[in-house]
Formats: structure tokens, sequence, C-alpha cells
């Protein structure tokens, strides 16, 4: 069995008979560093809250998904590390784009709109502020980089680039995903601000959600009752390590030895909470 990717948090390994498997760390990486201390249980909360998805969104577009049940797996997988981390999936053509999806005037661009600039072919009529809800979710898609970091592009440049129908279908299944996921998240105490889709075509060329979904590796989430506009919510994600890290100027230090217990348990805490908020209501 080939082992195809070590990426920064899953070993991807391909069957060759058109299946491969994925296997999600507890390794956790910040400021483009792998951070040397694991975060315990965290792989097993981005499967499970990626199968919800998967499950929820099947309605509106096809996904990768085989099996999340070890016995379907080779017998290498089949051994207790590997319980609740580990998907067979099919392998697929993958677009050569990251599908951004924004919901909220934040980062990158209320730094554009601040500047009274578009934002990567998106105009705003209305006055926003910091952390505010946009009118309607808007699609910025990115290149992916084989080095260095991915590129910001416009949804017109992946149009012009993969073909109009194939460009707007994704753009569409984007929002729609976005959309569907965001009225569950919202009802349960957490605001998707904003996320990343990565897609592929299958053999007969249809449109196919892979990768992960709607995780706080891949999004930012909120948590609604600290939620005010006007400054920078308090979120579900790694910005807790992020904080430590800049506070102790290690932020992008690959020499770092290690992040205290305490760092690591506090943020195994806020991702478990995270997949307790979504799955299980």
């Amino acid at each position: 069995m080939k082992k195809i990717i070590s990426g920064k948090v899953r070993e991807v390994y391909d069957l060759e008979d058109g299946r491969m498997v994925i296997v999600t760390t507890d390794r956790l990486s910040a400021f483009d560093v792998i951070l040397p201390t694991l975060i315990k249980d965290k792989g097993k909360v981005l499967n499970a809250l990626s199968n919800f998805w998967f499950e929820y969104t099947g309605d509106i577009v096809k996904n990768h998904m085989i099996s999340s049940d070890l016995k379907d797996m080779p017998a290498e997988f089949q051994k207790p590390e590997y319980e609740g981390r580990t998907i067979l999936v099919k392998k697929l053509k993958m677009i050569p784009y990251e599908v951004i999806v924004r919901g909220y005037m934040f980062g990158s661009m209320y730094e554009a709109y601040k500047k009274g600039e578009p934002f990567l072919g998106h105009k705003f009529d209305k006055e926003y502020k910091e952390a505010e809800k946009l009118a309607e979710p808007i699609c910025t898609p990115s290149t992916k980089a084989k080095e260095g970091h991915d590129i910001n592009v416009t949804c017109q440049y992946m149009k012009d680039d993969l073909g109009e129908e194939l460009g707007s279908k994704i753009e569409k299944t984007a929002i729609a995903v976005y959309k569907k996921c965001y009225e569950h998240a919202y009802k349960n105490g957490i605001i998707i601000a904003d996320t990343k889709f990565e897609f592929g075509l299958d053999e007969n060329g249809e449109l196919v959600l892979a990768d992960e979904v709607l995780t706080p590796d891949s999004s930012r989430f909120w948590d609604l009752s600290k939620y005010e506009v006007g400054g920078s919510p308090a979120s579900y994600d790694k910005q807790f390590v992020r904080d430590w890290l800049k506070a102790n100027n290690l932020a992008g230090d690959p020499n770092i030895k290690e992040i205290p217990a305490d760092v690591a348990e506090k943020t195994s805490a806020i991702y478990k909470e995270c997949e307790k908020k979504i799955c299980h209501k």
C-alpha cells in the first residue's frame, strides 16, 4: 500500500484500486509549523465532524466517503489506534482550487473593504463593521500551490480556467453547502464565519465533495453566545494555541520544543466542545 500524502494533519494511502484510506492524526499546525505536541483526540473530532457533514449535505452534492468502518479497510488499519480517525474514500480527479465561502466581513476581506477596494471581484454596496454578517455569502477560490502559499483569485478566474459550466456549478454548490450547514451550526450555538471546500470529479465527471468539510481546521467557527459585531469574536479552533504562540514569541518558529500540557488540554477541550455542539443534537 502506497502512502501518497503525509500532510500537516492527514496521512493518505492509495489502495491502487480506485480507493484511498485517509487517517486524521492529532497533529496541529499553526503559522505553517507542525507543532511537536499532539492534541489529544483532535483527529477523531475532525473526522467525526467531516463525516457528519458529508451525510448532512448528501442531498446537495455527492461526496467521496465509502465507509468509516474499520472492518471495510485493509487489515493494516483494523487496529485500535485507527478507530474513529480513519475513512475509506473514492479516489477522484481533484479540482486544483480551494473554494472559500465567506459569510462575514472579516480578515483580509475586511482589510480590503476598509480601504474601499473590491475584494477578489466582489464590491460591497452597504456599510459593514468588522465581523458583521454579509447580505449573502460569497465565494473566493484560491489556487492550490504545490509549494509556498495558495493564491487567492476571483470566481471568474476559476470559471475561465475550468470552463463556465463547471466553475459556476462549483460556486453554487459551495454556497449551498455552506448555507445549509450554517443554519444547523447556528441553531447549536456556533457561527460558521467562513470555510474552505475541496471538490473532485468522479469517473463519470460528476462533481464530488472531498477532503475535510466544515471542521475547526478548515473553517472559522465563532461562539454564538459571545459573538459581537465590531471586533474579533471568540472562536472554536486553534486560535487558543495561536494566541499562546504569539504571546511567547514562538509564532512560526520551527524549533519550538513543546506546547505546555495545559494549553494542549484546553485546545483539545475546545475541539471536543465544537463536535459535541454540532454532532450530538
